[in-house]
């Protein structure tokens, strides 16, 4: 298997396929600080700094290579989408038969590979991470996310699950046990069931952003507010004086020191006659005025630019409670906030760098965003970590989320933190020794689903129904199983396996399947089930074991 990155999800990732006893080659810039530790796994390591044909053929990709070294994986685990789409595309052109594994940031783009790629399969690290990193920060999420039948599905309560239910996977109402795969029509609320996304919620204690009101307030801070009250002074004393010495009514007096204050000229016949010391008086004030106005642009324009509009618009109104605040805005971050809000969970958003993926998200979402360093205890009351429920340290720097969450287990020590944490050595003791909360790797996260896809491993997610438990997966049917030539509906099982989507070679996933049709070798089924019932339908799948030397079937 040849694997191609530089980061910590490419070290787990090789982690796990050579402990499982497969052979692989690295591919990794000689620049990666991971670069002398991947050697040391046991890998093959090529330190190759630009990706090309002749690299990927020294790697063992090539269709016109049968012998035992060719490879029969590919896994992509740059942070450029473009480029591992570069390098899958080339990849496709030299073997047509290659399983590939691509590590996508833009689920977008990921879904349209299956079309270009054929046998590809696509993982975004941020759709696997972020349900993690909501459960944590909720502590008791009902839900349970899964990838399955090429789609990123949730489980748990129907009143929680987004229009239309796939399927019943337990009736909770029915009795004190539950009832797992219930056949009947009727969808009450007790129900677990399977979707697509959860359900909207209207969310009346929403974290109100702070607006254009705001936002003005803070524009016109204590600097303008004194240059325009030393310069309205002015104009009061300029009015009072033209009226009583140049015997002009109160209306046009006004009118004519406002404009000479504001510099917006003044008319010179009516101090023509004045006094010599009226004129000096009157130039004086147009004089002052002038610099006045100067300085008073001058402070607006510093206070635009030091407040930043996007910040100031985007911040926290009053005095929030009982929300999550999301310190790190990138590519999980921005998952994490549309999870959250689905759920309709108040939340705030912090971010250091205004052009992050997931500020953007924040604004089209109306979530408020304080824009500064997560780590800054200004910047955490600001977000309101005193009052908060729970913090999710998410940035891309240890050291920022190891900071952050030593200052808000200052500001508010009931409040739940998860820290986000490459060095997973760091996080165990972090964790053990000084108890500031939860930490979750996403390389962690994801190198498990990426090795069990790359070696089209079976990988299952276990969904609790009261005291009972259900089991999600994907099985492959085998050539000369007891599965082939029967229809698919026979797979079923009531109360132990129901049948949810097939997948046939060069097709998509078909969520609708007609179960008169008939098993063929190499059919991939999506199935939910109890243990027995998986147990059985794996039992059905498999082909008998041969022996080598009589060719006989054993069973």
């Amino acid at each position: 298997m040849v694997v191609i990155g530089s980061d910590r999800t490419m070290l787990r990732v090789v982690t796990e396929l050579v402990s499982s006893g497969e052979h692989v080659t690295a591919i990794v810039n000689p620049d990666s600080r991971h670069y002398e530790r991947i050697g040391e796994l046991g890998a093959q390591v090529m330190g190759v700094r630009v990706i090309s044909e002749s690299v990927l053929r020294r790697a063992g990709i090539d269709t016109a290579d049968d012998s035992a070294l060719s490879a029969r994986a590919l896994v992509l685990l740059d942070a450029d989408d473009v480029r591992n789409v570069h390098t899958a595309l080339t990849a496709r052109d030299m073997d047509a038969k290659l399983r590939i594994v691509i590590q996508m940031v833009n689920p977008r783009l990921g879904g349209q590979l299956h079309e270009l790629l054929g046998d590809c399969v696509v993982i975004s690290g941020p759709s696997l991470a972020a349900p993690a990193f909501v459960a944590d920060a909720l502590e008791d999420d009902e839900l349970t996310w899964v990838e399955l039948g090429g789609r990123r599905m949730v489980a748990g309560p129907a009143d929680l699950i987004r229009d239309p239910h796939l399927t019943r996977l337990a009736d909770t109402t029915s009795s004190a046990t539950p009832e797992l795969l219930p056949t009947g029509d009727s969808d009450p609320d007790g129900d677990i069931v399977l979707g697509t996304g959860v359900r909207p919620v209207w969310r009346t204690k929403d974290v109100r952003r702070a607006g254009w009101l705001v936002a003005t307030r803070d524009i016109l801070d204590r600097r303008v507010r004194t240059i325009a009250a030393v310069m309205a002074g002015l104009v009061i004393a300029g009015t009072a004086l033209t009226h009583w010495i140049a015997n002009v009514e109160w209306i046009r007096a006004l009118y004519l020191a406002a404009g000479a204050v504001t510099s917006a000229g003044i008319e010179d016949n009516t101090f023509s006659n004045a006094s010599p010391w009226a004129k000096i008086a009157a130039v004086v004030v147009q004089l002052t005025g002038i610099v006045l106005m100067a300085l008073l642009t001058a402070v607006i324009v510093d206070s635009l630019i030091g407040a930043r509009l996007s910040r100031v618009i985007g911040g926290v109104r009053g005095r929030p409670r009982n929300h999550v605040i999301v310190c790190g805005l990138g590519t999980v971050g921005a998952r994490v906030l549309e999870i959250l809000v689905e759920r309709g969970v108040a939340v705030v958003g912090v971010e250091q760098d205004e052009n992050a993926p997931g500020v953007q998200t924040a604004h089209r979402l109306r979530v408020p965003v304080i824009i500064g360093d997560s780590s800054n205890e200004e910047t955490l009351r600001s977000a309101g970590v005193p009052r908060c429920q729970s913090v999710l340290a998410i940035t891309n720097g240890d050291i920022t989320n190891l900071e952050s969450a030593m200052v808000v287990h200052e500001l508010n020590p009931d409040a739940r933190i998860t820290m986000r944490m490459f060095d997973h050595d760091l996080a165990q003791r972090v964790e053990r020794q000084l108890g500031l909360g939860h930490s979750r790797s996403v390389s962690m996260l994801v190198a498990p689903a990426i090795a069990a896809a790359v070696a089209n491993r079976r990988s299952q997610t276990t969904v609790p129904a009261g005291r009972r438990v259900l089991l999600l997966t994907e099985v492959t049917v085998e050539r000369d199983s007891v599965a082939v030539g029967k229809r698919l509906g026979e797979l079923d099982e009531s109360g132990g396996l129901r049948v949810l989507a097939r997948l046939e070679a060069g097709t998509p996933w078909d969520w609708a399947p007609a179960f008169d049709q008939v098993v063929q070798p190499g059919t991939r089924i999506a199935v939910a089930g109890t243990r027995s019932g998986l147990a059985r339908l794996l039992l059905a799948t498999r082909a008998p074991h041969r022996s080598g030397a009589s060719g006989r079937i054993e069973p």
